[in-house]
């Protein structure tokens, strides 16, 4: 009977000592914990750079479209000065050449270049002033010494030219003067236009 109790205890304290469950032995394909959390901050840095790139390529592409649109319009403007400058030292070398042989083409090609009040002033006092040429037998040749664009907007401009002008007239000997005005050009359908001259001393 002692012998039962004994062998029972022994039992007894063995199954105490037994753990619950066998570890389950490790395999080649079994991966840490830890693997798949040390994964996703690599994917995030990947995701974060691709980002940072296409960023980077949109930025540089509107610069590149700004900087292109900026250079179209700087020439646009570039061309319209040019375009009012140059019709200014037409509108002037139309005033200063007049010969009283051609006197009737010149006075058109004034009135040709001409806008404005500056027109009808000349138009209403065009048919005296041929009467004075013709009668003077005058002649006067302007040659352009220099120019430049006093100021300048989208539909006006203010040019200035400064001529040199040898005239001659019927027993009167010839003589040359020295001119400088400043002539306001207008926009106008096909080419710029002079509206006003002031002469300058």
């Amino acid at each position: 009977m002692a012998d039962d109790g004994t062998d029972e205890s022994v039992e007894s304290a063995e199954a105490e000592q037994k753990p619950d469950r066998e570890p389950e032995p490790e395999t080649e394909d079994s991966e840490p914990a830890d693997a798949g959390m040390s994964a996703r901050p690599r994917l995030s840095q990947v995701r974060l750079a691709a980002l940072a790139g296409a960023a980077v390529v949109v930025v540089l592409a509107a610069a590149t479209g700004w900087l292109g649109f900026r250079a179209v319009q700087t020439h646009l403007a570039d061309e319209k000065r040019q375009m009012f400058l140059d019709a200014g030292r037409q509108a002037a070398l139309a005033l200063t050449n007049v010969d009283w042989e051609h006197a009737d083409d010149d006075v058109a090609r004034v009135l040709d270049s001409a806008s404005g009040q500056f027109y009808d002033d000349f138009e209403r006092r065009s048919q005296s002033y041929l009467a004075v040429v013709k009668q003077a037998k005058s002649k006067s040749v302007g040659t352009i010494t220099g120019s430049a664009l006093v100021s300048a907007s989208d539909t006006d401009a203010r040019v200035m030219v400064a001529v040199t002008v040898n005239s001659s007239n019927a027993g009167v000997a010839d003589r040359t003067r020295y001119w400088r005005m400043v002539l306001t050009m207008q926009q106008n359908p096909g080419a710029p236009k002079v509206s006003n001259v002031d002469f300058i001393q």
